[in-house]
C-alpha cells in the first residue's frame, strides 16, 4: 500500500494518506487505455457532417435535352452527379461515431491512468483549496505555491468559487471525482487530488456486494 504526503494549498506538509493499491497500483495496459481514450474521443465527435443525395438536391425535374439529334452525350437530369452543382455520390452522412466499451474496462482503464501518475510521482494530495472570493489571481496564487503548470486538479464535490477562479488559468482544469476520466487523466502532466477526493475515487470502485 503507497504512503504519499498530504500538503496544503501552500505546499507544506500537512500528513500522510495511504492509497489503495487496488486502484493505485494497478500495472498499465497500453492497449487498454488506447481503447478507452479512443472510445472517450469518438463519442465526442459530432457526426453532423451531411452531403446531398440526387433525391435532395433541388431541381432536375426535367430532361435537359431529347435522348437522340443532338450530338450531345445522353442527360437525364441537371442534377446528376457528374454535372456541376448536382448531387454526391457516396457522400458522409450524419452517425454517430462513439462504439461501446464494457464498464469494468473503462473503470479498470482509469484505475490504470491513476495507477501511471502516481508511479511517475504526478500525483499530488492537497488537504484543501480555498479562496475567499472567484478572482483568478486568487487561484493563480495557489496555483504557484504548488507549482502548478499543466494539471487536473479533482475536487471532493462542485465548487463554483474555485470553478470561477481557475477558468481562465491555462494548463488548468477542475473537474469533480464523478467526472474524472481517463483521457483527462492522462492528457495533463500533474494529478492534485484533494484529501477527501481521494476516499470517493476509491469508494467508486469498491465492488459491489451482491444480494
Amino acid at each position: 500500500m503507497a504512503t504519499v504526503k498530504v500538503y496544503d494549498q501552500r505546499k507544506q506538509e500537512s500528513g500522510e494518506i495511504a492509497l489503495a493499491p487496488e486502484v493505485f497500483e494497478i500495472e498499465a495496459r497500453p492497449e487498454i487505455l488506447n481503447f478507452v481514450v479512443r472510445s472517450q474521443m469518438a463519442a465526442r465527435r459530432a457526426g453532423t457532417h451531411s452531403a446531398k443525395t440526387r433525391s435532395q438536391v433541388s431541381g432536375g425535374g426535367n430532361k435537359p435535352w431529347k435522348q437522340k439529334g443532338t450530338g450531345r452525350a445522353r442527360a437525364g437530369s441537371n442534377r446528376s452527379p457528374i454535372w456541376r452543382g448536382g448531387a454526391i455520390v457516396f457522400g458522409p452522412q450524419p452517425r454517430e461515431y462513439g462504439f461501446k466499451v464494457n464498464a469494468k474496462i473503462r473503470a479498470l482503464a482509469l484505475k490504470m491512468a491513476l495507477s501511471s501518475k502516481l508511479a511517475d510521482d504526478g500525483l499530488m494530495v492537497v488537504d484543501k483549496i480555498e479562496i475567499s472570493d472567484p478572482k483568478t489571481k486568487l487561484f493563480a496564487g495557489v496555483a504557484k505555491d504548488l507549482g502548478l503548470k499543466k494539471a487536473l486538479v479533482v475536487l471532493p464535490g462542485p465548487n463554483e468559487v474555485l470553478s470561477r477562479a481557475s477558468r481562465n488559468i491555462p494548463g488548468i482544469k477542475l473537474m469533480t471525482t464523478e467526472q474524472l476520466n481517463v483521457w483527462d487523466v492522462l492528457k495533463h502532466e500533474q494529478l492534485i487530488l484533494m484529501e477527501d477526493s481521494v476516499g470517493l475515487i476509491e469508494e467508486r470502485f469498491k465492488p459491489r456486494e451482491r444480494k
